[in-house]
């Protein structure tokens, strides 16, 4: 079983910083392709960024695109989400997923087989 936990979050002021953290508990990290979500109360589960391969390929909502950024370290087995210019719009609970599918799983939450437990970042305006 893949376990993953995040933390990171937090509140923050709109214009603000913060990095979320996801540890994956498997050694065979670098097969999985790996995202970030986000869930606002009484709106469905949205994608925000992926990362596929060794890092090579990154993916970003248009949302965020240019303000958050997707990494990992592989000697970690951890991926990172760096937001930046914060948002009140982008307050939710954040969620680390992994996914079997290969090259890349795409933006749907369904293709990602494991989740973390999720992390609330809260955007004050």
């Amino acid at each position: 079983q893949v376990q993953l936990v995040e933390s990171g979050g937090g509140l923050v002021q709109a214009g603000g910083s913060l990095r979320l953290s996801c540890v994956v508990s498997r050694h065979t990290f670098s097969m999985y392709q790996m995202g970030w979500f986000r869930q606002a109360p009484g709106l469905e589960r949205e994608f925000v960024a992926a990362i596929v391969g060794g890092g090579g390929s990154t993916y970003y909502a248009d949302s965020v695109k240019g303000r958050f950024t997707i990494s990992r370290d592989s000697a970690k087995n951890t991926v990172y989400l760096q937001m930046n210019s914060l948002k009140p719009e982008d307050t939710a609970v954040y969620y680390c997923a992994a996914s079997n599918q290969v090259p890349y799983p795409g933006s749907w939450y369904g293709k990602y087989d494991y989740w973390g437990q999720g992390t609330q970042v809260t955007v004050s305006s």
